[in-house]
């Protein structure tokens, strides 16, 4: 048996998947309505930013099809998410606050089971991580991408996206490698990425820059 089945029931595990890929898609359809993109637009990017990084990670460690493509809660839900920003985004940017926090657990579940669906397909601990990080933070590279915006978690000016998702899967490999994933120490693991990003969000915690940095350029944060 899997050790990502040793840790959630299935119908837990899909459940916290499916409210994971439903807030995911509400941040990529909103990014769509800001950039003024049309209905199937709108619904190109709720796909992508829910489901990309799982994607990504299935290719990878060859769980093909992917669950994107077997499951079709994972494929309807974020279309779901698509028409309700669709007809009610003005109600929905003003939960935004509300929207980021779930987004935030969305992150640190998914870093984890990113990370142990890796390692069940036989990847090494360090892999493991790196799928887990891609896991959660790829749907939103692929959304800025599309999006002709350069990806949040590369941008100095943005608070940590990232960091809390590594930190979750270093947390997943570490308890690993000492054999002691169980359902407490993965769900610690969810909370510590969890809350370090509602932390970095509250704190407008960023990433240092390089050092001694001598550009004559304006910072971009100035220059909008």
């Amino acid at each position: 048996m899997g050790v990502i089945q040793q840790l959630f029931s299935p119908s837990v595990q899909h459940a916290l998947d499916v409210a994971g890929i439903f807030v995911f898609a509400i941040s990529g359809a909103l990014l769509a309505v800001r950039k003024n993109f049309d209905v199937f637009g709108i619904a190109v990017l709720a796909e992508v930013t829910a489901l990309g990084g799982g994607l990504l990670r299935d290719v990878i460690i060859g769980a093909v099809p992917p669950a994107a493509f077997t499951d079709l809660g994972y494929f309807l839900t974020p279309l779901f998410a698509a028409l309700l920003v669709f007809f009610l985004h003005p109600e929905v940017e003003r939960i935004q606050a509300g929207v980021n926090v779930f987004d935030a657990a969305g992150l640190g579940l998914f870093c984890v089971t990113g990370t142990v669906k890796a390692y069940d397909h036989g990847l090494g601990l360090t892999a493991s991580a790196a799928l887990g990080l891609a896991t959660a933070v790829g749907g939103g590279v692929l959304r800025d991408v599309l999006a002709n915006e350069v990806p949040s978690l590369l941008r100095w000016d943005r608070d940590l996206y990232a960091v809390p998702a590594i930190v979750g899967s270093a947390l997943v490999v570490l308890c690993i490698r000492e054999d002691a994933l169980n359902p407490f120490t993965s769900g610690l693991a969810v909370v510590t990425a969890f809350v370090l990003r509602l932390l970095a969000m509250r704190f407008h915690w960023r990433a240092p820059r390089a050092w001694h940095r001598r550009s004559t350029a304006r910072d971009e944060e100035s220059a909008g």
